[in-house]
């Protein structure tokens, strides 16, 4: 299915960037939101196959910001066919070592855009949204989820509540052929992680997966694109796994 509007939330870098490259060639109209970082999510748009791609910008913890936002892409696409929320978070935050006031802060600004800000940007799209097969909701989650983020508890309670999240609207929206579904990554090379990866715990961290490597951005790209098809109906409400075996459960 090409030639449908797409709504990529973060995307301005990392796997956002990579899922805008991968619906753009596809032939899809593509919006990059972004936060603060406009000259990257501008160079995406810039990169982009196709035309008529556009960046439009909103902090996902300001409610009316979000609705400005999403009124923009529907003012200048007519419609929004996908949602991917991929824009997310991450503080360290130790509950051992961490003061009130830096744990206070870190889970009113991971939720607030993780969780909050997706649900928004979410019921703000839906409204938009056509009432038939080729419309759907994908959320980036996380296999913290289910393993636990010890360092940061607000992501790893965020990314869970998001699968949550997504499960219930897939049955709300099951009626309108909207389907739902959630990708829940290990790490995966980006910027964001490239401290990590390039540092003293980057070994260990590939070591992580019996592949002995961390994930590519256009590996998530191609899955999420995928999720965002018509033929992917039937799997509304699932969560697919998508860490390299590097976790596996149940």
């Amino acid at each position: 299915m090409t030639n449908r509007t797409i709504l990529i939330t973060g995307g301005s870098r990392g796997i956002g960037a990579a899922i805008a490259h991968e619906f753009a060639a596809a032939g899809d109209r593509v919006a990059v939101h972004y936060s603060s970082a406009a000259t990257d999510a501008q160079k995406v748009v810039d990169s982009l196959a196709g035309s008529g791609h556009i960046i439009v910008q909103a902090d996902l913890r300001d409610p009316e910001a979000i609705k400005a936002m999403v009124d923009s892409v529907a003012q200048e696409f007519g419609v929004i066919d996908v949602l991917i929320n991929n824009a997310g978070v991450f503080f360290d935050h130790p509950i051992e070592s961490s003061t009130y006031q830096e744990w206070q802060q870190a889970w009113s600004d991971t939720l607030g855009v993780n969780l909050i800000g997706a649900a928004n940007v979410t019921w703000c799209a839906l409204q938009y949204m056509p009432k038939n097969s080729t419309s759907r909701i994908v959320n980036i989650g996380s296999r913290g989820a289910f393993r636990g983020e010890p360092v940061s508890p607000a992501y790893g309670a965020s990314k869970a509540a998001i699968v949550a999240f997504g499960q219930s609207i897939a049955q709300a929206l099951a009626p309108m052929k909207i389907g739902v579904t959630t990708l829940a990554p290990g790490f995966v090379e980006t910027d964001m992680a490239a401290r990590l990866l390039d540092g003293p715990e980057g070994d260990g961290i590939r070591a992580q997966s019996p592949f002995n490597r961390v994930a590519r951005p256009e590996e998530l790209a191609k899955a999420v694109h995928f999720l965002a098809s018509a033929e992917s109906e039937w799997a509304s409400g699932a969560v697919l796994d998508f860490n390299g075996a590097s976790y596996l459960r149940m």
